[in-house]
């Protein structure tokens, strides 16, 4: 249920966990869903298809499985070839609308010689398509006063591809050419050689100039934590070799195995009526067809036990950080109003831990800032982080130090009080975003739609959001005992991995890394506070 708030107090670096996501700028749930039954042939009127003849199936796809109350703003289509859409109406700011085309397909479908053709395809996306010739496409959205970058952009991450359109002062024409292009550019962009020669300079020096400190280390925390899966090796980005090899048959091949309908959905959030936006939605992609076989659904392996556990990078420039994690494999759930209220248990039991951590560091402990978070990164797998600032240079006694804070968690559970605080903190939270959500914007509204189905969620509207906080409270789900089991559950797991960054080169800092993993925290837990 993608409006249940997440843990607050983000751990720092846990953006790195995901795989850097790439700007078009300088058991799991089946990734395609099967084709409808055939319908009777749509009309063809002007060129373009007359959707009054298309079968669209309207039930709310986004639910299936789900007890979680429908967001009835939400208009829900399905195409017969397969292509989904989510369109509702939004008047902030009056006039704009906001789409985004989500494909199912990121760095974590490449092979190794394709590594990077999922963000090449954006550019090559924008240059030109079936529609409309090279750069055609951002002077019309110019036209339309969209500004490149800003209202028109996209990004790939390891599990999908998300292009993005916010129009201003739209009229029906302008949204109907709008999506006109974007189902020209999913369906047949211009990957042809000279568009592919005059692309490849400009992914190539964004390869070269991304790298910093901080990407460096994402890097080295991808391949440690993840390793032996693809995320561990799968950045967006790709690599010099395979992009400078790429030719227009190669990346064509990548296009047309990923980018059909059943991998696609259109979200459209505007000041329009519902019933406006998923007509011109279905009279420009109803037409689209998949090219090829139905690739299988790619598997992202699970964690590795026996894998070396720690390693170390040296950035100067950024802090000193020791970032731990236990991972577990990644499952598909139902997103139910049980799965919900369980994890909002865990959340709390991640924040009692946080509070704890944030007093010791400001009573002067051997830490400035310390955190826990938890999270289901790229369907690879389900995750238990911990991330450190040590105070100085000693980087042991600090991460033993939070290791005392967790093993008695894990030890003793937590006063009722404790409990009381953060879920007050929690519930003012909630009121706040459904008090204010009536002035949420569309284009925010399209992105939460379109992270919780990356995610494989549902998303609903805050009232129904607080409605499911407030009966697990009711149920008495935030229990002492209950917050002591979700602790001892969220720091188990089939791996545990470790990286620290140093400000100077210590070969041992590895070896030291584990066995500081392994050793004994007895006596580090620190007393309570009455």
């Amino acid at each position: 249920m993608n409006r249940i708030l997440r843990t607050p107090r983000a751990a720092p670096l846990a953006v790195l966990l995901c795989g850097a996501s790439v700007p078009a700028l300088g058991q799991p749930a089946p990734a395609q869903v099967p084709a409808a039954p055939a319908a009777a042939p749509a009309v063809i009127v002007g060129g373009q298809i007359d959707p009054a003849t298309v079968a669209v199936d309207t039930s709310p796809w986004l639910y299936k499985g789900s007890d979680i109350a429908q967001d009835r703003e939400w208009h829900f289509g399905r195409l017969p070839n397969g292509l989904r859409y989510a369109v509702r109406r939004n008047g902030v700011p009056p006039g704009q609308v906001a789409i985004r085309v989500r494909i199912e397909a990121g760095s974590l479908n490449e092979t190794d010689s394709e590594r990077g053709f999922a963000h090449f395809i954006e550019h090559l996306s924008f240059r030109g398509s079936e529609y409309v010739p090279d750069g055609e496409a951002k002077r019309t959205w110019q036209r339309f006063g969209a500004t490149f970058g800003t209202d028109q952009n996209a990004q790939t991450t390891p599990t999908q591809t998300v292009y993005h359109l916010d129009l201003p002062g739209a009229t029906p024409t302008s949204l109907d050419e709008s999506l006109k292009i974007l189902s020209g550019m999913m369906e047949k962009p211009n990957i042809v050689p000279a568009a592919l020669n005059a692309e490849r300079p400009v992914v190539l020096a964004e390869q070269r100039e991304q790298p910093g400190p901080q990407v460096r280390v994402g890097d080295t925390v991808r391949a440690t934590f993840f390793a032996g899966q693809p995320l561990a090796d799968r950045s967006p980005i790709g690599n010099i070799k395979t992009l400078e090899a790429a030719t227009a048959p190669t990346v064509l091949a990548f296009h047309d195995r990923w980018y059909r309908p059943a991998n696609a959905v259109v979200v459209v959030v505007g000041d329009m009526e519902p019933d406006v936006l998923a007509r011109l939605v279905t009279r420009n992609f109803a037409s689209w067809r998949g090219v090829g076989p139905v690739p299988p659904v790619p598997d992202f392996g699970r964690p590795h036990a026996g894998l070396p556990t720690t390693a170390t990078t040296v950035e100067a420039s950024i802090p000193e950080v020791v970032s731990t994690a236990v991972l577990r494999p990644w499952r598909f759930n139902n997103d139910t109003v049980i799965f919900n209220q369980r994890r909002l248990v865990d959340t709390i039991a991640t924040q009692v831990i946080d509070r704890r951590l944030e007093t010791r560091a400001r009573a002067g402990g051997s830490f400035l800032q310390a955190s826990v978070g938890l999270d289901d990164v790229s369907r690879s797998a389900n995750i238990t982080s911990v991330n450190i600032v040590p105070l100085g240079d000693d980087w042991e006694l600090a991460l033993r130090d939070v290791r005392g804070v967790i093993a008695d968690a894990m030890t003793r559970p937590p006063s009722q009080a404790e409990i009381d605080q953060e879920l007050a903190g929690y519930d003012s939270a909630m009121k706040t975003q459904a008090d204010t959500a009536r002035v949420q914007m569309g284009s925010h509204l399209a992105d939460d739609l379109v992270q919780a189905l990356d995610i494989r969620e549902t998303t609903t509207s805050p009232e129904a959001s607080y409605k499911v906080f407030a009966d697990a409270r009711a149920k008495r789900m935030f229990t002492p005992a209950a917050i002591l089991a979700s602790t001892r559950r969220l720091f188990k797991g089939d791996a545990t991995r470790a990286v620290v960054n140093l400000h100077a080169a210590d070969p041992a800092a590895a070896p030291k890394l584990a066995a500081a993993l392994r050793s004994d925290v007895t006596g580090a837990e620190p007393a309570r506070a009455a």
